[in-house]
């Protein structure tokens, strides 16, 4: 996502393809994710949709229900094969997260992330979220949510349950030059868009 714009690397064309975020009538893609190699987007009006990469259009999942958010911090996090929707407050803290059911074409507001980290990470004009499925392999603890800020290395653990402080982490400098954490980084994951399943 860059301004007003959606960008594509498409490897098959060996270049770059603009596709606009606005929608209309003051809704406007906010955030895009890859599941089940398919990219889906959401607008600031948490409205969900599949971008069709040889079109450039649009089509919007017919969900039964919206959560209340009107934001432009909502973000798509794939985590465990499932579509989560993140609501950031702008304090830098996640206000809500939604699931999407697919069976019944439903959101679900989550009351605990179980076997979920969540990772937030905010570098003053971008915000990203992630989700570990798992955590305590990668030595996060499960439940909670971390946050990292542009002008910090400080590492704020918050428990999901009732958003309080747990631990603050000192996280270390890339090769000691004093640069701050921009974001979180999970170099194993990577994704493929298959054309076929958004034709």
């Amino acid at each position: 996502m860059c301004t007003m714009n959606l960008r594509v690397y498409q490897s098959r064309n060996c270049g770059w393809v603009t596709y606009s975020s606005e929608i209309g009538n003051q809704e406007k893609v906010v955030h895009f994710v890859v599941l089940h190699n398919i990219i889906y987007v959401v607008t600031n009006k948490a409205n969900i949709g599949v971008l069709s990469l040889n079109s450039a259009n649009i089509k919007f999942l017919r969900l039964k229900s919206t959560p209340d958010v009107t934001s432009r911090n909502l973000k798509l996090v794939n985590c465990d094969e499932q579509l989560l929707l993140v609501d950031l407050m702008e304090d830098k803290m996640i206000r809500d997260v939604y699931k999407i059911d697919f069976s019944t074409m439903n959101y679900v507001k989550v009351e605990t992330l179980g076997n979920i980290a969540l990772l937030y990470a905010s570098n003053g004009l971008k915000n990203n979220c992630y989700a570990l499925i798992n955590p305590n392999k990668w030595g996060y603890e499960r439940n909670s949510v971390y946050v990292t800020l542009f002008s910090s290395t400080i590492c704020r653990v918050y428990s999901w349950d009732d958003k309080k402080l747990k631990k603050c982490i000192t996280l270390p400098t890339p090769d000691e030059t004093g640069a701050f954490v921009f974001d979180w980084c999970f170099r194993h994951l990577q994704y493929e868009i298959d054309y076929s399943l958004v034709e």
